[in-house]
């Protein structure tokens, strides 16, 4: 993380305000949970393993086994278990 210089950020009223309760430390503002994405969501990673186990579903469907779906995506059995099992 990279820190940031309030005067830089902020309104100079509000640095005041701060600097009542807070001199030279560090201050950490935690993220609105409102507005915070879900895993995956920023890098688009989350959407690709989506993709992935769609395409594990239907290949399980077309009759491929666990083991070869296993193999094929570099997975445990167990993996291929829970992605087929969950819908």
């Amino acid at each position: 993380m990279k820190y940031i210089n309030a005067k830089d950020l902020l309104p100079d009223a509000l640095v005041k305000e701060l600097q009542r309760y807070i001199q030279g430390g560090y201050l950490y503002v935690p993220t609105d949970q409102t507005q915070q994405k879900r895993w995956g969501e920023v890098s688009g990673y989350r959407q690709e393993l989506q993709q992935r186990n769609r395409k594990i579903m239907e290949e399980y469907r077309k009759g491929v086994s666990m083991d070869c779906l296993a193999e094929k995506y570099c997975l445990s059995v167990y993996a291929i278990r829970k992605i087929i099992y969950r819908k």
